[in-house]
């Protein structure tokens, strides 16, 4: 396997550039820079040269010999200045020196995986992490990453083995009689063990703490909701005109309140009769939006909004405004009036969909998974021929494998890694 490097800290300009090196030919390529290999784990401070002489900069070098290093492999450290000159030239000179190459995204962590240092929940954990923007999300991710999931689903994983084991046993030896029937809490100890994948499965996706608690804005033309989207997101995102019909496409905005991510959405006003064909490809998706929306702010008449929106009172200063009956909030954008409390209202509201501060949540490809995992023990648990049984555990078992890593595509394996920088 060939040697990989890259910058692994910021972009340049900054105050160190920290370049990592992996694999077989780590050590070497290390000795030619700096003349040596120092201790390992331990920071050394001196001049890196070239292979004609030439000093490229006075670095901290670390030495970390494999296996037990980030990736699994003979791994170096180059800690350079941080400016863009130093930190091209060390890659230029480290692109030169045999069976050395460029890494590709997220090769450090799928060296990592490969060599089994994370399993693939641990990777997809740290893939969070990286991308996370408010702490709820990197709160959620370092759980992730730190492999709480990936001990669950290893413990479910021998509760399954050992149901697999005692199966095997009843058709290996139905002639013996202490071993010719299946133990008495075997199919209680299935509900158990499916119960508990029931809890992970009604728990906060991991969608919606990545994309944010979603905002629809929703109502007819003119009914204030491009108003009431600006004032929400503190900018002057969408286009406020008091033409019927300016909106006409899907505007999403993500911002964070109260420590909490929100995707606002504005979109074209609804009705029936459609000004042109632009305006109705508008509508058509408005209403994609509503059905995939956390919460809808319903702007329009009383009682004609989707099930479950919240009834705003919008263009409360307005003289001409619609009044409705029993509005959860009531509102002007121009004013400012009831915008706080409205505010509060939605981070509560996500809050409560939100996971709680610490908790791992999972995706849509470990939910799938799970479901898997959930059906194939809901079979067992009213299953009584032993050979059917054990193939149902057998089933159990792949979900299971799959979620970890221990039987994974190569697509699965490209999705994941390639969300990563060059240098992780």
């Amino acid at each position: 396997m060939d040697t990989i490097f890259a910058l692994s800290s910021g972009s340049p300009p900054a105050g160190i550039g920290v370049v990592r090196i992996s694999g077989k030919a780590a050590g070497n390529a290390l000795q030619m820079l700096f003349g040596r290999l120092p201790s390992p784990r331990r920071a050394v401070f001196g001049a890196l040269t070239s292979p004609q002489g030439d000093v490229l900069d006075e670095a901290l070098v670390l030495w970390f010999p494999g296996p037990n290093t980030a990736t699994g492999e003979d791994l170096a450290e180059l800690h350079l200045h941080g400016g863009r000159a130093v930190v091209a030239a060390v890659l230029k000179v480290l692109g030169t020196l045999p069976d050395l190459r460029p890494a590709e995204a997220g090769e450090f962590t799928r060296r990592a995986f490969a060599n089994g240092r994370i399993d693939l929940s641990e990777a997809e954990g740290l893939a969070d992490l990286l991308s996370a923007e408010t702490e709820i999300q990197r709160q959620s991710a370092v759980a992730m990453a730190g492999g709480a999931f990936s001990q669950q689903v290893s413990q479910w994983r021998d509760q399954t083995l050992m149901f697999a084991a005692q199966v095997e046993a009843v058709l290996d030896f139905d002639d013996e009689d202490d071993v010719s029937t299946l133990p008495t809490d075997f199919y209680a100890s299935i509900e158990s063990l499916k119960c508990d994948i029931a809890q992970w499965l009604d728990a906060p996706r991991a969608e919606i703490l990545r994309e944010g608690f979603r905002v629809a804005l929703a109502g007819p033309p003119n009914a204030g909701k491009s108003t009431l989207f600006n004032a929400l997101v503190e900018s002057d995102a969408a286009i406020i005109a008091p033409i019927a019909g300016t909106t006409r496409d899907v505007l999403v905005r993500p911002v964070a309140l109260g420590g909490i991510p929100f995707s606002f959405v504005d979109m074209a006003g609804l009705r029936d009769d459609a000004g042109d064909v632009i305006e109705a490809i508008g509508i058509e998706r408005a209403n994609k939006e509503i059905a995939q929306a956390d919460v809808v702010l319903w702007l329009g008449p009383e009682g004609r909004g989707p099930e479950a929106a919240w009834e705003i009172a919008a263009q409360c200063d307005r003289a001409d405004h619609q009044p409705k009956v029993a509005p959860l909030h009531r509102i002007s954008a121009v004013t400012g009036e009831g915008i706080s409390e409205l505010r509060q209202a939605l981070i509560l509201a996500a809050r409560e969909a939100m996971p709680k501060p610490g908790q791992s949540v999972i995706n849509a490809r470990q939910r799938d998974l799970l479901t898997q995992a959930h059906d194939a023990l809901n079979q067992a648990a009213s299953q009584p021929d032993p050979l059917l049984l054990g193939e149902n555990l057998r089933q159990v078992r792949l979900a299971f494998d799959h979620l970890i890593g221990r039987a994974s595509t190569e697509d699965v394996l490209d999705t994941l890694f390639g969300r990563f920088c060059i240098g992780k």
